[in-house]
């Protein structure tokens, strides 16, 4: 219960957009003697001063007002702040290709203001000059600035790299031939799985709890995450090769109300019926399409599609199995021999859970 109000605190604080904070991603190009970079970044938590390593939501941070400000600026207001804190800012960017290199902001593009409570995509490009005898490049990721997707274009097989902030990539060959194995791969895809679950994906994790105190037993609780596991598998691969699309809309507001259901449903249930794995795996399906939504922000580099996408799924299941083995550990293994383990642990627990997913739908649809 402790964990439970922790978390209503957390949803009442930040409110219930999921996946707010999203990775930079970092196109590059070098042709002719000169570099291109074509970042996709949240600008405004940028120029706000948000320390973005391991921030799961910009409403945490102590410019949240600046920050939320910002948004609602257009080009014209924002660009001249962009390209003060770019200037310093590049500095901290290192670049090394037989030498130092330095980069230089050659154009910035901010959308049109929209929904404020939502980040908005711009692009800083950037360009260089890379020495004649460079053969590879090395890119220090400044502290602060959260994670970023490094991605080589115009050679064959690419370098795709996930670094954090303070992180150095290996020397990408400029002439291609840098592109990770398939265990390479695997491993680098791994942590931004599970980290969707720990910590930032508070909307999974009381999914997964819902499931947790249908029944202190083991069998009820596997019957349920193996049909969800497989169902958010199916359209976490479908969405991701891009053959289902829905919009974030529509699937985070169901996401919602699934938590809703499952909580509700423990209240007046006492044993797994035969239904409840289906609807389980239904709900599966909205949840996989959520993961697929992270992966889009991401990219997959597309020489090892699939050992990302696994790597991916795989650290999604490591970071429900965590959630599981923290309530065991702090709930069940103390608890569930208990008689009135029910009435005084699962139903309260389930009732807090659903509180949080009717707050999170209302927000969703009509805030």
């Amino acid at each position: 219960m402790l964990i439970l109000s922790t978390l209503a605190v957390v949803t009442l604080v930040s409110g219930g957009q999921a996946h707010e904070v999203t990775p930079t991603i970092a196109d590059f190009r070098v042709e002719d003697g000169q570099i291109s970079f074509d970042l996709r970044l949240n600008i405004e938590a940028f120029v706000a001063g948000i320390n973005l390593d391991g921030m799961e939501d910009t409403n945490e941070a102590d410019q949240s007002k600046d920050y939320d400000s910002l948004r609602g600026l257009d080009q014209a207001e924002l660009e001249p702040m962009v390209r003060q804190f770019a200037e310093e800012w590049l500095e901290t960017v290192r670049l090394t290709a037989g030498g130092p290199l330095h980069l230089s902001l050659s154009a910035v593009i901010i959308p049109e203001v929209g929904n404020v409570e939502l980040p908005r995509a711009s692009y800083l490009m950037l360009t260089g000059v890379v020495p004649a005898n460079a053969r590879s490049l090395t890119m220090f990721w400044p502290e602060g600035s959260g994670g970023v997707v490094l991605r080589q274009n115009g050679v064959e097989q690419p370098y795709t790299g996930y670094l954090q902030g303070g992180e150095t990539t290996p020397a990408i060959s400029l002439g291609g031939g840098a592109a990770l194995t398939a265990q390479e791969t695997f491993v680098d895809y791994l942590p931004v799985g599970f980290e969707h679950i720990l910590p930032k994906g508070l909307d999974h994790i009381l999914f997964v709890l819902g499931l947790f105190f249908l029944s202190a037993r083991l069998r009820p609780l596997l019957w349920q995450i193996s049909a969800f596991t497989v169902a958010h598998t199916i359209t976490l691969a479908l969405g991701a090769l891009g053959w289902v699309q829905v919009s974030p809309g529509i699937v985070e507001p169901l996401i919602a109300a699934s938590i809703v259901y499952v909580a509700v449903e423990n209240i007046f249930l006492r044993r797994l019926t035969v239904w409840r794995p289906l609807v389980i795996f239904g709900f599966g399906l909205l949840h996989g399409l959520g993961f697929a939504s992270v992966l889009g922000d991401i990219g997959l580099p597309r020489d090892q599609f699939v050992a990302a996408l696994i790597g991916f799924n795989v650290g999604v299941e490591l970071g429900q199995l965590a959630v599981i083995a923290i309530a065991f550990a702090t709930v069940s293994f103390w608890f569930r021999s208990h008689p009135k383990y029910r009435g005084r642990v699962a139903i309260p627990a389930s009732i807090t859970i659903a509180a949080i997913g009717a707050y999170w739908f209302v927000e969703r649809v009509f805030l």
